[in-house]
């Protein structure tokens, strides 16, 4: 007997049964479970040698070469904390481009020629490992047959210890190169990067009088996700190998009535977010806030930001465990971009912005009109987004993010910048007469009732539609999609500012030294380029049609998938960019280009095909049944002598439905099987072109078959049952 799909609801909101906390005391001592599970610093000082530990801080806070002859020193006092904590084994733990992470585990355990076992790990197990680098995409920087590649230990982001039920290693950040030593990983670059932003900056920072050390990015992500019942999950070929659903009628009610947003997180969704937090405070990730996002069962969950490279770490780590434990409570999380037609997507809002240990160069302080360093480096950042639109927007296209950029959401595939009133202010003085002056903006802003306090309002409104916002003491880069990994975007806005930077402190070296004050000299080149990258400077509706047709006016880069705007990676200007601050060399940005469009192909070709297998194998046949059912409904109504009018009605509805379906799944399978000729820039237009069209097509006739079709033979989890149920 065929169990009813309704029920499936029903044994959805049963799956999880309320049980203790595990940790029920870790939230009365964040402090103490803070970073138990790294091998920070503090846990190195208390194991290493006082001048093996100074000399390993040098590296780690200060950027020094690392004195390769403490490595076996380190290498040791790791091992015994890490068997102190339970690893029976250790991994290389590096980001290859697939855009996720990889890890190798070897035993601690060795056994001697006397047949006794100890354990073991050295200097040289900490410092270089060597994976098999031939199954890994790379771009044509490897040939199949060329297999070695090397993982080389990065100290500057604190090894860690994965636990579970049923195993427990120690994990090594490291970074992953070939044989040929081109990087084949997402840190190289990234640290490469943030090396050209300290070495520019500081030579920046002597024009005002300061050497204040290292200048180091930071990050920070809020990751946007939905959780749904793994119930349904399971029942949804679609989301198990595309991580999106390729079907689904809009619900009659979705997200309209705005409640979802910042409600009461659901008893189950809480204690699978707690669950996650605690684990991820143990690994020393600093979150911050949790709550519910705009679509039903969508939330964000965002840590304070930290150096970039350590932040990339984190956020890796954050999607492993957000998968990790959702299964716990019953559910599954998608990172998807957009698991669900007509309802909000996710991203992964990147905040940024670097500085000191002293000081955060984005900081405006309280009179931003005349505070000249922060002047300086923000409108450097504005002259290296104007300059390099195209950049930015490749290094957040994807597949799935195609559904998010230039939609009915999120910022548009448009590259502006949102400043503020008060900013926007400055810059139009500094523009008109080469100096600003403080106005109002700011104050206090009184509720009308007398218990209420006034609240300090701040110079500046929020605009979420912008995809680059000044946020008061960063810029927040919100077109990153929901599951990419963060450290492309962060690689490319460390690299494009740190040009801007060096090429303004060029202009401004020789004035300066000539006798002119820094200040006298820094108005004059502002009043001079502020008007280069006016253009990018839009505080308005980012999502309104209004803005696009302006923008076009405006001249602004504006590539309508991902296809067109990858191609911006293989651009000599780009390639000239990236080689001169010693970021990647041509041959590893193309690398990036050739996998970044494979895993487009790739990627609309499996959900080509589970489209088609979905239409073809279920919900084919239930409009079949259904279309039998109504039928023999109609032959038994007439034979009784009933009148069939309301039948004949449906019945023709359906059949026309699915000969209407029949011949978009004709098509789509046609598209499927041509797959846009032997060179991936034909392939990946084809996708684009026609499997995503007749994907489309396919969808809306079984969009409106689900509406006809009864629950009962509906074989797929609907929108209502997969938003709503917890």
């Amino acid at each position: 007997m065929r169990i009813q799909r309704r029920f499936d609801s029903v044994s959805a909101a049963k799956t999880w049964d309320r049980k203790p906390e595990s940790r029920s005391g870790d939230r009365d001592l964040l402090p103490d479970i803070f970073g138990k599970d790294t091998f920070g610093l503090n846990e190195m000082q208390s194991r290493l040698p006082e001048n093996v530990f100074n000399r390993l801080v040098r590296t780690i806070r200060h950027g020094k070469q690392l004195d390769s002859d403490i490595a076996d020193t380190v290498a040791a006092a790791m091992k015994d904390w890490a068997l102190s904590m339970g690893a029976t084994h250790y991994t290389h733990w590096f980001q290859p481009l697939t855009g996720h992470t990889a890890e190798k585990h070897d035993s601690f355990l060795k056994v001697g020629a006397d047949a006794r076992a100890i354990t073991e790990f050295g200097g040289e197990e900490l410092v270089q490992g060597e994976p098999d680098a031939s199954s890994f995409p790379s771009g044509g920087l490897r040939a199949t047959f060329e297999a070695r590649g090397y993982t080389a230990w990065d100290p500057t982001s604190p090894a860690f210890i994965m636990g579970g039920e049923s195993a427990t290693y120690l994990c090594i950040p490291t970074a992953f190169s070939s044989w040929t030593g081109e990087s084949l990983d997402a840190k190289i670059p990234l640290l490469r990067s943030m090396d050209a932003l300290d070495r520019v900056t500081r030579r920046a920072l002597k024009l005002f009088g300061i050497d204040a050390g290292m200048v180091t990015a930071s990050l920070g992500p809020e990751q946007e996700f939905f959780l749904v019942d793994r119930e349904f999950y399971y029942r949804r070929p679609d989301l198990m190998t595309s991580g999106r659903t390729l079907f689904g009628a809009k619900p009659p009610r979705g997200q309209e009535l705005d409640d979802h947003y910042f409600g009461q997180i659901h008893e189950r969704v809480l204690a699978c977010i707690q669950s996650i937090e605690m684990d991820l405070y143990r690994l020393g990730v600093p979150m911050k806030t949790r709550h519910n996002e705009v679509a039903p069962g969508q939330y964000e969950m965002a840590p304070v930001y930290e150096n970039a490279n350590v932040a990339s770490d984190h956020q890796q780590l954050m999607m492993r465990i957000l998968e990790r434990s959702a299964r716990s409570y019953g559910f599954i999380c998608l990172l998807h971009e957009k698991p669900f037609a007509g309802i909000n997507g996710s991203g992964k809002h990147l905040n940024w912005s670097f500085g000191t240990s002293e000081r955060n160069l984005m900081d405006p302080g309280d009179t931003p009109h005349d505070n000249l360093m922060f002047l300086f480096f923000c409108t450097a950042v504005m002259s290296a987004v104007e300059q390099h639109q195209d950049l930015l927007l490749a290094s957040v296209s994807s597949a799935g993010n195609d559904h998010r950029l230039g939609a009915n959401e999120a910022p548009p595939s448009i590259i502006s910048v949102f400043l503020g009133s008060q900013l926007e202010d400055i810059f139009n003085q500094l523009e008109e007469s080469g100096k600003a002056e403080k106005r109002e903006h700011d104050g206090l802003l009184g509720l009308g009732v007398n218990v209420l306090p006034d609240l300090t309002r701040h110079s500046g409104d929020r605009n979420r539609t912008s995809p680059f916002a000044f946020t008061g003491n960063k810029f927040e880069f919100r077109a990153v999609g929901s599951s990419a990994n963060i450290s492309l975007p962060a690689t490319v806005l460390n690299t494009i500012v740190a040009e801007a930077i060096d090429n303004w402190t060029e202009l401004l070296e020789p004035i300066v030294e000539a006798g002119t004050t820094i200040e006298d000299a820094l108005w004059t080149l502002l009043a001079n380029e502020i008007p280069s990258f006016k253009r990018i400077i839009f505080n308005g509706d980012n999502y309104a049609t209004e803005w696009v047709e302006e923008a076009a006016r405006r001249g602004l880069h504006n590539a309508g998938s991902a296809v067109d705007a990858l191609v911006a990676l293989g651009s000599p200007r780009n390639e000239e960019l990236f080689d001169k601050y010693g970021v990647m060399t041509p041959r590893e940005l193309g690398a990036r280009l050739e996998v970044l469009t494979e895993q487009y192909f790739i990627k609309i070709n499996i959900e080509g095909e589970t489209a088609a297998h979905m239409a073809r194998c279920m919900i084919l046949p239930a409009a079949v049944t259904y279309l039998k059912q109504l039928t023999s409904t109609r032959n038994e109504t007439k034979q009784a002598g009933g009148s069939t009018k309301g039948l004949e009605s449906n019945i023709m509805r359906v059949s026309g439905l699915i000969d209407e379906f029949n011949d978009a799944l004709d098509e789509l399978d046609t598209q499927n099987e041509e797959l846009g000729g032997d060179e991936m820039s034909t392939k990946v237009v084809h996708m684009h072109d026609n499997v995503i069209p007749a994907m489309n097509a396919v969808r809306e006739v079984a969009d409106r078959l689900e509406k006809v079709i009864p629950d009962d033979l509906w074989p797929l989890p609907t929108y209502r049952d997969m938003l709503f149920v917890r």
